[in-house]
């Protein structure tokens, strides 16, 4: 089964060559680049490019989506569940966070250009693209997914640790596992663990 490896806002592909490094080889992983879909810079144009970029493999493959990366997943599972064979969400987010959203885009606008230079991404259009993503919600969709699905989240990820919970909760084929002592970009920070835990999922589900 191929795995899609699905980057955070504000990484790139690479984020995950770690990961791709403590895999065995009969794990075959694709990693786009996000930044790479946009065209107006809106949530909605990104995940249009995205879904049109999953339409050149076979079913079912997996996808494993970082926070973004995350919502991505969830929200091409939800809306393409025969082509999609298992889910690994890490950081996720199943609605989104209105008050730590405003939060971030008042952040963008205070940094300076240079923070973004490594993104793909300039400030307008990372601003654009979590203002146009306020809205998102997934909750009524969550009881469809029957497939098997994978949990994770850092234990010092203290902003996405609730939703991770609830999420596990809402999704009946759904298990949650915490990597300890690990913030936000788990693929960074752990890619041994994370690549451990990847394996463990696919091995389980074929």
């Amino acid at each position: 089964m191929n795995c899609l490896l699905l980057h955070g806002l504000g990484q790139q592909a690479s984020a995950w060559d770690k990961v791709r490094e403590h895999l065995p080889e009969q794990i075959h992983t694709e990693q786009p680049n996000l930044s790479e879909f946009f065209q107006d810079g809106t949530y909605d144009d990104l995940y249009r490019e995205f879904a049109s970029y999953c339409a050149q493999f076979d079913a079912p493959f997996a996808l494993c989506g970082l926070s973004l990366g995350a919502v991505l997943a969830l929200h091409y599972t939800l809306e393409h569940p025969q082509k999609v064979g298992a889910l690994c969400l890490i950081a996720p987010q199943y609605r989104m966070p209105k008050r730590l959203m405003v939060m971030q885009d008042f952040i963008f606008r205070l940094l300076p250009a240079s923070a973004f230079e490594e993104t793909g991404l300039d400030r307008q259009q990372m601003r654009r693209l979590t203002r146009s993503m306020m809205q998102l919600d997934f909750t009524r969709k969550l009881q469809q997914i029957d497939i098997p699905v994978r949990i994770l989240c850092g234990g010092k990820d203290r902003a996405n640790q609730k939703a991770a919970q609830e999420l596990a909760s809402r999704v009946k084929t759904a298990e949650l596992h915490w990597v300890a002592g690990v913030g936000h970009e788990v693929n960074e920070q752990a890619p041994a663990r994370l690549a451990a835990e990847l394996t463990d999922f696919l091995n389980s589900v074929g």
